[in-house]
């Protein structure tokens, strides 16, 4: 983003008002990457501000070579790899799935939309993490193949076929919740 080039010439003590800037137009999709990638809450709280400690320490490194959104993503996954790689996680392993309760008082079409987004994103979560991140990086973040490839460190071959798959374990999995209901 030619917006952000400025951050790249700015020394270690770059002013708190550009480092909200950055939080503000990127803190949304950082966390949810976070949480996509690790399933948990508090993990991706804290990732996610790692995320902009780390950004705001080595913004000198930053080259411009990829989106300032591409470069944050990329340091959200090394967090999250480490997170999911660390001692702790491999001995205590908690579940937390707990599934919030939603009161809607809108029409019945807008709870049944709101139901089949919630399956689909259900599914998407069961997939295993190569499928769900490049499912991620495509419908939420609009991320193109090159960009993916790029961040992910896989040919671009590797991500058409992992997004191909990917959709298609969605929409095989979509298909026989509907045979069951």
């Amino acid at each position: 983003m030619v917006e952000y080039e400025y951050l790249r010439y700015l020394s270690s003590e770059v002013e708190s008002n550009a480092l909200d800037r950055m939080m503000l137009d990127f803190g949304k999709d950082v966390w949810n990457y976070a949480f996509f990638l690790t399933r948990d809450r508090h993990a991706s709280d804290d990732i996610s501000q790692e995320v902009f400690l780390r950004a705001f320490r080595s913004i000198k490194d930053f080259r411009g070579e990829s989106t300032l959104k591409t470069w944050l993503l990329k340091i959200t996954r090394n967090l999250c790899h480490n997170y999911r790689n660390s001692a702790f996680l491999r001995r205590v392993t908690l579940f937390e799935w707990v599934k919030h309760s939603q009161t809607v008082s809108s029409a019945e079409s807008e709870f049944i939309d709101q139901e089949v987004s919630n399956d689909i994103w259900r599914v998407i979560l069961s997939l295993p993490l190569k499928f769900r991140e490049v499912l991620l990086l495509d419908i939420q973040h609009d991320m193109t193949i090159q960009d993916m490839a790029e961040m992910l460190g896989v040919a671009e071959g590797t991500i058409k076929s992992r997004l191909y798959r990917a959709r298609a374990k969605v929409k095989n999995k979509l298909q026989e919740v509907g045979d069951h209901e």
